[in-house]
């Protein structure tokens, strides 16, 4: 067995399986350089700006682990959800958590499956429109004039979409590329409500102090699980392979539930 053989079938944070994996990957020739691109941005308690001035959150911080069990490190590149998609697409990106699995994203990305637990996007409205819409699903505001904050490129679900096809109600929903944005739009009276993830809405709201104007609202939109979206442009089918099973890794030995505790108050 040849040193690169022996170092790899060695390892000791890297089950059998996933050791050969690595080793066929290097050994044939498609080795890869030890830094990947990996999209962060102000989304807590997924990828946020740390008091240290470092970036961390359960994305950062998972993807980080499985980057350096195989003996690579991450450049972050803070982008906003639609230019991520794009760079992605572009191979200018090569990493991209929290992504839904869509067929026209398919054409650019493979995606790892769905290997961490589903997380639910729910409907946060501000108190008087909580009020005003006792409602339990989102469709039940189709007929009524709610106005609706989204951003940008960000899938949203099944009722979402049909609502979106409906001219009269897709005409008074306020697209923008930033969440903050829409916080600060309910606040003002400008919009209604938003759809977020439940985690990041909580942790946003109390942030920006808007906790006792905006809630959760009962409304759950989607709870479809996120994936790890990767470059066919950037990466090799190989490489991928060996993330997928070291990210499936983290997962079943808990290093997953021990890094999201971190990040789930302001």
């Amino acid at each position: 067995m040849n040193r690169v053989a022996a170092c790899f079938c060695k390892a000791p944070w890297l089950n059998p399986p996933l050791a050969l994996l690595v080793l066929a990957t290097l050994l044939s020739g498609g080795a890869w350089a030890c830094e990947k691109s990996l999209r962060w941005d102000d989304d807590p308690p997924f990828s946020l700006l740390l008091a240290d001035g470092s970036v961390g959150g359960i994305d950062v911080d998972l993807n980080r682990a499985v980057l350096a069990r195989l003996g690579c490190q991450a450049r972050l590149v803070k982008l906003p959800w639609g230019r991520a998609l794009k760079e992605l697409e572009l191979g200018r990106l090569a990493i991209l958590p929290g992504a839904f699995r869509k067929p026209e994203r398919e054409r650019y990305a493979h995606f790892s499956g769905a290997l961490l637990p589903p997380s639910r996007n729910i409907l946060f409205m501000h108190v008087d429109a909580l009020e005003r819409w006792p409602v339990s699903r989102l469709l039940d505001l189709q007929d009524t004039p709610f106005r609706l904050g989204a951003q940008i490129n960000v899938s949203y679900g099944p009722d979402y979409q049909q609502l979106m096809g409906r001219e009269a109600f897709a005409g008074r929903v306020a697209l923008v590329a930033s969440r903050e944005s829409l916080w600060q739009m309910i606040d003002k009276g400008r919009i209604d409500g938003i759809i977020a993830d439940e985690r990041s809405g909580v942790y946003e709201i109390q942030a920006l102090g808007l906790g006792e104007r905006i809630k959760p609202s009962a409304v759950v939109v989607s709870t479809e699980a996120a994936e790890v979206a990767f470059s066919k442009r950037a990466l090799s089918p190989a490489f991928v392979a060996t993330y997928k099973a070291a990210l499936k890794d983290l997962v079943d030995d808990g290093s997953y539930a021990r890094i999201v505790p971190r990040y789930l108050a302001p």
